[in-house]
């Protein structure tokens, strides 16, 4: 029974469960994709994780807060080797230790006062000592310092903080409003800060291969599976090509250069059928292919040219033309290739093609012979007379006819002459052509014409290349072949189809 055509052959069940297989991992592999492109930018990004703000535009402080993302970095930081740095931390502490006691008992306590002084005395340590070169964030104590002289209008950072904690400024001032400015502004530059441990190697400490390692077992797992399919399949295969068919997979098996997993990971999606890249292939493939194709087109005219012109410059040319004689070449049944062409093609051309021509062979000649007794047979007095227009068409209808048909007749038959094997006819044919090449040889050898010849028809090559490529570099650019293109394939699919029978 015929199966109706809105009806799809329904998959089986195990090509179904490798499909499902096949997507599972797919996912899987885009999520470690991700997780590898968050892994090797957080360390660059870590400001942004930590404080959860983009500065979309940093030369003018604009400064959009992202607060519905979680605080990653505590539990990422381990995973990295990073840890708070002592001097910094300090610092916040140390302001945290100011804040409580001003909270508690004022900020004019006499205790309060020496907390004050201390964070004075911290703040020019770590101007002096800067450890945010160990970071590689030396921008930010510099930052640090700017915000400190912008809020007390002086030149320098360490009298500017000696200033915003002084008795004679806190007393104009509300100490809330201080407290704020370096909650917001100060303390979080000092808390980007950190201090990152070196392994035995002397490479910083990266524990990311403990979450990285299950995903490389899965994949190797994959591999394996899909190489086993694919013996299965073609058992005549060997598992070392089997294995090398998945070479693309290698990217997800190695520590080292992990984002150039965005490959596979994009291989598998597709064939998966998660998304679909086949558009954008066309595309890419098409540009390459325009631009190839020009490339090469030039590279191998340019060859083809010079090795012409490297044949004709060459004083042996005439020991060439020699070799196309006959005797020197010849079919594998020993008999002269030329001979045996020309006993293929002209009986074919003389009893076949040639007779399927004669009506419009005789409309041709029998308009050729009535043109010719119009303007010199007859006077043009004679012309007027009844019947002899007639008389005239039916002259030359005759005369065309009989002369097409002897024609044929004679094609006919050398043709039928021709098909027949005559060692005679071919022994003549071939020593003619022999007689041709070795008398062109030889008056090329003894005359003053082969060295002008070959000067002027290697000028003729020299334009040639010139004008080619010259022509070629003003035709229409790639994207106008490319534009040319889509509109053939577009108009053939547009064209309706024919109707079936």
């Amino acid at each position: 029974m015929v199966r109706p055509r809105w009806q799809g052959v329904r998959p089986s069940a195990a090509r179904r469960f490798w499909l499902s297989w096949d997507r599972t991992i797919a996912t899987i592999a885009a999520i470690n994709l991700a997780w590898v492109i968050f892994d090797v930018t957080y360390v660059p990004l870590r400001n942004f994780w930590l404080q959860r703000t983009l500065f979309p535009l940093p030369s003018l402080n604009l400064a959009v807060p992202l607060p519905w993302l979680p605080n990653i970095t505590p539990a990422y930081d381990g995973i990295k080797g990073i840890e708070p740095h002592r001097d910094t931390q300090g610092y916040i502490n140390q302001f945290r230790r100011l804040e409580k006691a001003a909270a508690a008992k004022g900020i004019d306590n006499q205790a309060v006062r020496q907390l004050r002084l201390e964070m004075v005395v911290r703040n020019s340590q770590l101007i002096d000592e800067n450890p945010f070169v160990s970071s590689g964030k030396a921008g930010t104590l510099e930052k640090l310092k700017n915000r400190l002289r912008a809020r007390a209008g002086m030149d320098s950072a360490k009298q500017a903080a000696a200033h915003l904690l002084g008795d004679d400024y806190l007393s104009q001032r509300n100490w809330e409003e201080e407290r704020r400015f370096w909650n917001k502004s100060i303390l979080p530059l000092a808390a980007t800060n950190y201090w990152r441990g070196t392994d035995e190697n002397g490479q910083a400490i990266d524990r990311a291969w403990q979450i990285d390692t299950p995903f490389q077992i899965l994949f190797l797992l994959d591999i394996l599976i899909r190489s086993f399919r694919l013996k299965r399949r073609y058992p005549g295969i060997s598992w070392r090509d089997a294995l090398l068919r998945r070479w693309i997979d290698l990217p997800l098996l190695i520590p080292f250069w992990r984002l150039l997993r965005i490959i596979p990971v994009t291989e598998r999606l597709s064939t998966s059928g998660l998304i679909q890249l086949e558009p954008l292939r066309a595309v890419i493939s098409r540009g390459v292919v325009a631009v190839l194709a020009i490339e090469l087109f030039e590279v191998i005219t340019l060859r083809i040219l010079d090795t012409v012109q490297d044949v004709v410059k060459s004083p042996h040319l005439p020991e060439k033309i020699r070799r196309l004689c006959t005797h020197q070449s010849v079919v594998d049944e020993g008999e002269p290739e030329l001979a045996e062409l020309l006993r293929l093609w002209l009986p074919l051309i003389l009893i076949q093609v040639g007779p399927a021509l004669r009506p419009q062979l005789v409309a041709l000649v029998g308009h050729i012979l009535r043109r010719n007794l119009e303007e010199t047979m007859l006077p043009g007095p004679l012309r007027t007379l009844p019947g002899l227009e007639n008389a005239e068409q039916k002259l030359s209808q005759t005369l065309s006819t009989g002369l097409v048909d002897s024609l044929l007749n004679l094609s006919r038959n050398a043709g039928d002459r021709l098909g027949q094997k005559d060692p005679v006819l071919e022994n003549l044919g071939v020593e003619t052509a022999d007689r041709f090449w070795e008398e062109l040889a030889h008056k090329l050898e003894t005359g003053a014409v082969l060295e002008r010849s070959q000067e002027l028809i290697a000028i003729f090559l020299d334009d040639l290349k010139r004008t080619s490529m010259n022509q070629l570099r003003l035709q229409r650019d790639v994207d106008e072949l490319i534009t040319e293109l889509d509109g053939l394939n577009f108009s053939s699919e547009a064209r309706p189809s024919k109707p079936q029978a």
